[in-house]
């Protein structure tokens, strides 16, 4: 097998510095883009990967906050860090129907007199993560929308993370329904997920591989969001950013959790 030598881009800079004159201005400014260049490789080679496993449902708000949360954490701590995010499926409830049903009746059914109360929590807790909480609309079987988000993983995990946030501010903020083709298909082209409507036509895409992440991955808990870190660290709720921050520090110093 033939070998092909490409030069580094420092051997460029290097062969540039060798013809530059010293002290002129493009010798300092060739100095200064490989003291840069050495400096971001030495940071890139420090970083430890952080990998993200998590189970949520589209229609719970709580992952929806602990979304905007984790991001905020993922933000602080990206110089450090990198990061590998993956979403898998959860139900909140299997029998939702898939035409379906006004949101407020649906929790004032389910919640009863408590229902006004958690609605006005949910309003407290968006305004504090920059979102206005929205009940109106309809709710239902999310089972398309974890079809969307598996497909959108196999065009590479950033889409999948852009589609959920797409999915969440729809539903939470604006009263689309996760039911709706529509909709779906709108948040996979603000995501740059290509081809979902082709996808989504055939009600037995991805629905396979959902089942099958739904036993690994959702079988043995009873409520979302849930966060499996570097595979041993668990962190479950609307955590703060300060929660996920400590998670990073302790799976990258190796330490084991309880």
């Amino acid at each position: 097998m033939r070998t092909l030598n490409c030069p580094s881009p420092q051997s460029r800079w290097v062969s540039l510095l060798r013809a530059a004159p010293d002290h002129s201005p493009s010798f300092q400014n060739i100095c200064r883009s490989v003291k840069i260049m050495a400096e971001s490789a030495g940071n890139d080679a420090g970083k430890k990967l952080i990998r993200i496993d998590i189970s949520s449902d589209t229609v719970c708000p709580w992952c929806c906050i602990g979304k905007k949360n984790l991001d905020k954490a993922i933000a602080t701590a990206k110089n450090r860090f990198d990061f590998e995010i993956k979403w898998h499926p959860f139900f909140l409830n299997p029998s939702a129907p898939k035409e379906g049903v006004n949101k407020k009746e649906y929790y004032l059914k389910k919640f009863g007199s408590h229902s006004e109360s958690m609605e006005a929590r949910m309003r407290e807790l968006f305004r504090g993560i920059g979102l206005e909480y929205n009940m109106s609309g309809l709710t239902g079987n999310t089972v398309d929308s974890h079809r969307l988000v598996y497909y959108a993983g196999t065009q590479g995990l950033e889409k999948q993370h852009k589609l959920v946030e797409e999915l969440f501010i729809g539903y939470f903020t604006q009263g689309r329904y996760i039911g709706d083709r529509e909709f779906l298909v709108e948040a996979a082209a603000k995501a740059e997920v290509d081809g979902a409507t082709e996808f989504l036509d055939n009600p037995k895409n991805g629905l396979q591989e959902v089942n099958e992440e739904l036993e690994q991955y959702s079988s043995n808990i009873s409520g979302v969001p849930y966060y499996v870190i570097n595979g041993k660290y668990r962190l479950s709720g609307g955590q703060p950013p300060e929660a996920f921050l400590q998670a990073f520090e302790v799976v990258a110093g190796g330490k084991e959790t309880k």
